[in-house]
């Protein structure tokens, strides 16, 4: 049976000081600057020891007044400091105000239980500011809330209790083991640092309940988060109790949540043109007037900025071009929104150059290429097309890196380039699939018409008077099929897409009809599109970065974007970055015969992430207790009133000391008597 758990929790945001008495006994000083009444003291000393100014009487002998005679003889004016019960008991009432000034406060009572893990959410919300207040002041984030009330809660565990430690965010890490050295547990609570991803608790809580599971005694999992998740745990169906405890307070926040760069054409000067399209969305309760800026990566000049009005819940959307050089190209563009608010890590989001508004094509072939394929590729006119030989391929500088390569009567083994188009292949392996046997006129029997590839066209009619046929590794790849078997296959590997035809276009009446025609357009403009976007998955953060470089390339390195190297893995031209975990930029370079660098802009751009108003986690079973942080009173047991009631105490047992009624005292029990004059004996 796992008891009901207390906890205690302090957000407030004045300053606290902790100190612990008896090694275990946990006290802290709400009000520190109620200690400087201790100062106190320090005059009321002075009243005891300062000599008082004596006033000249005239009196009939000095014998009783000799003390006072050494008194007025004396040259210093203090004397020595003796010990009296009113001096005590002042000195005492000063003491017990001052504490009681400071609010010193103990916990109410310890956390029990053998075996608690705390699971921490590290995501981007958790770095926004804890309050308004401390947006523009001294910032105290979310995060640093949760750890404090993290090490509360180790600092109040009983002796022999083991604490393990998760950080939670899109993925859920080990921050510490199962320990019972409370200073260690909080160093690895000090080191949390926030992470510029969506927030997501299920692993962390799975994790922990795996965990906990085998061990025995009372167990109990402590969820510290904001509540501000992309995607919500209901903790329903835990083996274990969790309890949650959600810290901050809500916040305006505006963020820029979609990035978008592409090449154009303006519309007036007919230019090549940059043109980049944001979203910024005002999650706050009042208009946000801002200013979006466009920059280039290590550059201070502003190539584009627009000020706009954006109206509460609105998501406005925003254009920024500019009219790019070739210098420009590739290069990495940072977007800016200011001024900044409680978040600042959504504040910014990043894009890239577009390599040209016209995509380079290399059509190469052991002899004359096939005029059908030129004409079609050539009838686009945003494309660069330059033709070779196959042997050309491997020249260095003979191909961008980011060209869409056709290659006509042969099979290369890694070409350069980004996408391939293959076309009839001569018989053997070739990327994975076996060309094999002619097919004398073979009829098309069905294709994929889900692929992009093949869409918005029939192939209904088409006359093939020979094709080869092709056997790909999985049935899946298959695109075009005949009665024998399929003539086209899908040869795509992790860094590039590919596309394998098993025909001559010039042995059958295909390039005479539009559908020959739609599928070069279709190949053109996937290409394009990848060119584009230059990575083979989404650029987020707290996802694997995946990139596509040559083949060749050897020796590739990552760096992130403060500069930090990152771990790199590299397989048939798929360069991956499996921690991800800052926005920015990244770079890779690499070495071999195409050696070169690409710049990848990593964005959180999350709507949910960024709405930092209120949203309060229910209980969704009696397993799950949901508290707010502070919302409770004060956790700890405060003391004032009873240092308070003490002092008066003192400060009564003073006054009742000054104003007692003296001892009466008989002239018989004085043991000295007037001694008589001695008279002369005559």
């Amino acid at each position: 049976m796992i008891s009901e758990p207390v906890i205690f929790a302090k957000t407030s945001s004045v300053c606290t000081h902790s100190f612990f008495l008896a090694g275990s006994f946990p006290v802290e000083v709400l009000s520190p600057w109620g200690l400087t009444a201790l100062a106190l003291l320090i005059p009321l000393v002075v009243l005891y020891i300062l000599r008082i100014k004596r006033q000249r009487k005239r009196v009939a002998t000095t014998w009783l007044w000799a003390a006072a005679q050494r008194d007025l003889l004396a040259r210093h004016p203090f004397k020595k400091l003796i010990a009296q019960i009113p001096l005590l008991l002042q000195a005492l009432v000063l003491l017990f105000l001052g504490l009681a000034l400071a609010r010193p406060a103990t916990r109410g009572r310890a956390i029990t239980g053998d075996h608690l893990a705390i699971v921490i959410d590290t995501s981007a919300s958790m770095s926004a500011a804890a309050t308004e207040h401390n947006v523009a002041g001294n910032v105290t984030t979310r995060l640093d809330l949760a750890k404090q009330v993290a090490k509360d809660l180790v600092s109040a565990l009983q002796p022999g209790s083991d604490v393990l430690v998760l950080e939670a965010a899109l993925d859920a890490r080990l921050a510490s083991p199962l320990d019972r050295d409370a200073v260690r547990v909080k160093a690895a609570i000090d080191r949390l640092q926030p992470r510029d991803v969506e927030g997501d608790l299920g692993a962390a809580v799975a994790l922990a309940v795996d965990r906990l599971r085998q061990l025995g005694g009372s167990r109990r999992i402590l969820v510290l988060t904001d509540g501000n998740l992309a995607r919500p745990t209901t903790f329903s169906g835990t083996s274990i109790a969790v309890e949650v405890i959600t810290v901050g307070s809500a916040a305006d926040n505006a963020a820029i949540i979609r990035t978008d760069v592409r090449s154009g054409t303006d519309p007036v000067t007919k230019r090549e043109q940059v043109q980049a399209f944001l979203v910024v969305a005002n999650f706050g309760t009042k208009p946000r007037e801002l200013f979006v800026t466009m920059r280039e990566d290590n550059a201070s000049d502003t190539l584009a900025s627009r000020k706009v009005l954006v109206q509460p819940g609105e998501r406005l959307p925003v254009v920024l071009t500019f009219f790019p050089t070739r210098g420009d190209y590739r290069r990495g563009l940072a977007f800016e929104i200011s001024p900044h608010d409680a978040m600042p890590v959504d504040d910014m989001a990043y894009g890239r150059v577009p390599a040209g508004d016209k995509l380079p094509v290399f059509l190469a072939a052991p002899g004359d290429p096939s005029p059908w394929l030129y004409r079609a590729i050539a009838a686009d006119p945003a494309v660069d097309l330059k033709t070779g030989s196959t042997s050309s391929l491997s020249a260095a500088g003979g191909v961008e890196v980011d060209s869409f390569v056709v290659v006509d009567g042969a099979c290369p083994d890694n070409p350069p380039g980004a996408d391939l188009f293959i076309v009839h292949p001569p018989a053997g392996t070739c990327f994975g699939a076996l060309v094999g046997q002619t097919l004398e006129n073979p009829t098309i029997t069905s294709w994929e018409s889900r692929d992009s590839r093949l869409r918005f066209l029939t192939l209904d009619g088409v006359y093939i008077s020979r094709a080869n046929l092709i056997r790909p590794q999985s049935t899946t790849q298959e695109l075009i099929r005949t009665q024998s078997g399929p003539i086209a296959v899908d040869i795509s590997t992790p860094a590039r897409t590919a596309t394998l035809l098993g025909f001559d276009v010039g042995e059958s009446d295909w390039p005479l009809k539009a559908s020959f025609v739609l599928f070069t357009r279709n190949l053109l403009e996937q290409a394009r599109a990848h060119r584009a976007q230059g990575v083979t998955g989404p650029a987020r953060a707290g996802e694997p970065l995946r990139a596509t470089i040559p083949a060749t390339a050897t020796d590739v390195t990552a760096t992130g974007p403060n500069g930090e190297k990152a771990e790199v893995s590299m397989r048939a031209g798929l360069a991956v970055v499996p921690d991800v975990t800052k926005t920015g930029f990244y770079n890779l370079a690499w070495q071999g015969p195409q050696a070169g660098t690409l710049v990848v802009p990593v964005n959180l751009t999350s709507a949910a992430e960024s709405d930092l108003s209120a949203k309060p986690l229910t209980a969704t079973s009696g397993d799950v207790t949901v508290t707010q942080a502070g919302s409770e009173p004060d956790s700890h047991n405060e003391w004032t009133w009873v240092l308070a009631l003490i002092a008066l105490a003192f400060i009564v047992f003073d006054v009742w000391y000054f104003t007692r009624a003296p001892k009466a005292v008989s002239l018989g029990s004085l043991a000295l008597a007037p001694k008589l004059p001695e008279r002369p004996r005559g």
